[in-house]
């Protein structure tokens, strides 16, 4: 509650994501400073449930529809490129004796927080403009690649049998995603009219479908942010064309007013400050800062050159930067089989930190200095 007092009372240009002062707050009130609060088993159970809800509204927001083609394309590459970037960096990095694991630490330089992004790209209106949908194919990619590297590579010593898994798990989804196409259409009125009504079944079928999806992907052995995103795109895939705002609202306040403020507290909670305390981490810290630009940012700059203008060009080098959830998830990943050391995942998680309170505001400025400038002629595709 006080993270979002702080946000609201803060003026609009200036205040920071509210998940950002949620982590601060968690350190805050964790056992390295004050020592008011520890993770226990009640709160990352709600945590647990916060990332797929987070996770949830990333899938939700990625309208196919929307960003086939060009923007997808795109993104693709890009994501690629960047990985490629990740792994020849991290190799570097891990033959100089800095970190342990190319595999690992490259894996977390090559995401993109669109889940993070999307409520602050909702507030400054941006995803329904031109660049908002290269920003939402860059970012589904670069969120849901890395998901798939956890799932099929970082989590798993078998990755042909998490394969096999991930292939049923894609076959249950996709057919779970047409009956409820089928379905929706259907009993659209009835559902509509619950919206208002104690009963809420919209809601109701959302959040059992993402809770579902994600305990089944946990007992399956793979990870739970698959399950947060595939039930996203499911949702979004049944309402296509009859999206609710106020089955919208609804769901955003139980995830962002309720569960998704468990993962990044708790996140906070458990945050190694110590280790960022030492010289080694904080050098780590601006290092990856600079290398989350590079990695993830100068695609965007090669390749954009025909679809946006110059400066927009560069807000989404900043936005794709920006960096969050699944660091934390690949580095808890990689202290807990011995790949990290606990610098590198405080100097990466620290790194996350500042890219997600710094780099959304340069590019909103960037967006806003560049509504003067003309943009290039829509290239064919």
């Amino acid at each position: 509650m006080l993270a979002s007092v702080l946000v609201v009372a803060m003026p609009r240009p200036y205040a920071p994501p509210v998940v950002v002062v949620e982590l601060m707050f968690g350190i805050l009130v964790g056992p390295q400073v004050l020592g008011l609060a520890d993770s226990d088993n009640f709160i990352n159970f709600f945590s647990s449930l916060g990332l797929g809800m987070l996770f949830f509204f990333a899938g939700y927001e990625i309208d196919f529809e929307r960003i086939r083609g060009r923007p997808l394309r795109l993104g693709v590459l890009g994501w690629l490129i960047s990985l490629v970037l990740a792994y020849g960096i991290g190799g570097v990095l891990a033959a100089a004796g800095v970190v342990v694991s190319y595999l690992y630490t490259g894996s977390a330089l090559a995401t993109t927080a669109i889940g993070t992004l999307i409520p602050i790209l909702r507030d400054g209106g941006e995803l329904r403009t031109r660049f908002g949908t290269y920003l939402l194919a860059a970012g589904a990619v670069g969120e849901f690649g890395p998901i798939l590297l956890i799932t099929l590579v970082l989590a798993t010593t078998h990755p042909l049998h998490e394969a096999g898994i991930l292939l049923a798990f894609v076959a249950l989804a996709l057919v779970l995603a047409l009956l409820s196409v089928r379905f929706a259409w259907r009993g659209f009125g009835a559902l509509e009219r619950t919206v208002e009504s104690s009963s809420q079944l919209a809601v109701r079928i959302a959040t059992v479908l993402v809770f579902g999806l994600v305990f089944l992907a946990g007992d399956l052995g793979l990870d739970i942010l698959l399950g947060g995103f595939v039930a996203g795109m499911i949702v979004r895939a049944a309402l296509r064309g009859r999206e609710l705002a106020a089955f919208e609202s609804k769901v955003t306040a139980v995830g962002f007013g309720f569960l998704i403020p468990f993962f990044f507290v708790e996140s906070g909670i458990e945050f190694d400050l110590d280790a960022l305390g030492s010289a080694a981490a904080l050098g780590k810290l601006v290092l990856f800062l600079g290398l989350f630009l590079v990695i993830r940012g100068l695609p965007a700059m090669l390749l954009y050159r025909g679809a946006l203008a110059t400066r927009d060009r560069l807000a989404l080098a900043f936005y794709c930067a920006t960096e969050l959830p699944l660091v934390v998830a690949i580095t808890t990943i990689a202290i807990d089989v011995g790949k990290m050391e606990s610098s590198t995942a405080a100097g990466l998680v620290g790194a996350a930190m500042i890219s997600t309170l710094a780099y959304p505001f340069i590019g909103m400025a960037l967006r806003r200095a560049s509504s003067g400038e003309p943009a290039p002629a829509p290239a064919a595709g």
